[in-house]
């Protein structure tokens, strides 16, 4: 009887260990929720979309400041710029449990439902470039002030043709945030009794696709023969505009500026096609998202206008007000001309 008692003693302990080895941690291996298997917090940003160089120098900036601050960058983006395919991306990046995401948005409402779904689940939402609504995101990191820079291509364009004449705008996506309140800007500068003759003809979409912006650029001139300048207020336009404006010989006859990569602008700006534009460094405008993603993971800073941190090589940066949200301004745009394109060119 004792050796029986001795025997359901010891099942009953084999099982009691096998039971405590079964509970184990919370998530396999003792991972935990939002890091790697090397235990780096994960970092992720969705670009717009894929083969656009201002993208993927934003994206490189990004993941620099990520990891300098030793932990693991994720660089996503969709085929085509639309919604639907940011929303699939985002819902991936949940599922992996991501201690951030940064998205430069294909349209500034239609992402609010999965985003607010990643911040309920913990996530720290901020958007970049173009800015997705206040209720999808903690902050957004602005490349420069909107006001400005809708202004400054007015102002450059009339000076460029004289102050006279008919002008299209050659825009991205017809939902782009930052394409558009540009482009509203745009028009409130043209109020200004100073350019009673010049006249906005169009607002055309490239997509910020190379073919379509080529497309969109050869009707516009077919539709206004007398179209003395084009504002792209997008790198992929800009540069699209550029070679059909070159291949067509129309240099001096329709003038050229907007938003552009001094690598891609430069033979267009030394040829004269292009007589100046505007930019600010994209590689900066991801390098600040990057350091502004860990300070909120960390929480060293909430997103409350105020707030002031370190951002690297950027030094410190505040947090202001932008409208009903906060934002993280990086500069005001900066002029690309023939007495400096060579130098840039050469830098990004």
């Amino acid at each position: 009887m004792k050796k029986l008692l001795m025997v359901f003693v010891s099942i009953f302990m084999v099982f009691s260990v096998l039971a405590a080895c079964s509970q184990g941690s919370p998530s396999s291996g003792g991972e935990k929720s939002g890091e790697s298997k090397d235990g780096k917090k994960r970092f992720a940003i969705v670009f717009k979309n894929t083969g656009n160089p201002y993208g993927e120098k934003m994206m490189e900036g990004f993941k620099k400041a990520i990891e300098a601050q030793g932990h693991e960058a994720i660089l996503k983006a969709p085929d085509q710029p639309t919604a639907e395919a940011q929303i699939q991306m985002i819902e991936e990046l949940i599922s992996q449990k991501v201690d951030s995401i940064a998205i430069a948005g294909n349209d500034p409402d239609a992402l609010e439902p999965a985003l607010k779904k990643a911040m309920d689940q913990g996530i720290k939402v901020l958007s970049l470039d173009s800015a997705v609504n206040t209720k999808s995101r903690i902050v957004h990191i602005n490349q420069a002030d909107p006001e400005r820079i809708g202004r400054v291509q007015i102002e450059a364009i009339s000076e460029m043709i004289g102050g006279k004449g008919q002008i299209a705008v050659l825009s991205a996506t017809s939902q782009a945030t930052n394409q558009n309140t540009w482009i509203e800007w745009m028009k409130k500068e043209l109020e200004d009794p100073k350019y009673k003759d010049i006249e906005l003809v169009k607002v055309a979409y490239g997509d910020d696709l190379r073919d379509k912006s080529v497309s969109e650029t050869e009707a516009l001139l077919k539709s206004y023969p007398d179209l003395k300048g084009i504002i792209a207020p997008t790198t992929v336009g800009i540069a699209a505009a550029g070679k059909v404006l070159t291949d067509k010989g129309l240099k001096d006859k329709v003038h050229l500026t907007g938003l552009g990569l001094p690598s891609e602008m430069a033979e267009y700006i030394e040829s004269g096609v292009s007589d100046w534009m505007y930019l600010w460094n994209p590689i900066d405008v991801g390098y600040l998202a990057g350091y502004a993603a860990d300070r909120l993971v960390s929480g060293k800073i909430t997103g409350k206008v105020g707030e002031k941190f370190s951002v690297g090589d950027l030094g410190e940066k505040e947090v202001v007000a932008d409208g009903d949200g906060a934002q993280i301004m990086l500069g005001d745009p900066f002029k690309f001309d023939k007495s400096n394109i060579a130098e840039w060119k050469e830098v990004y």
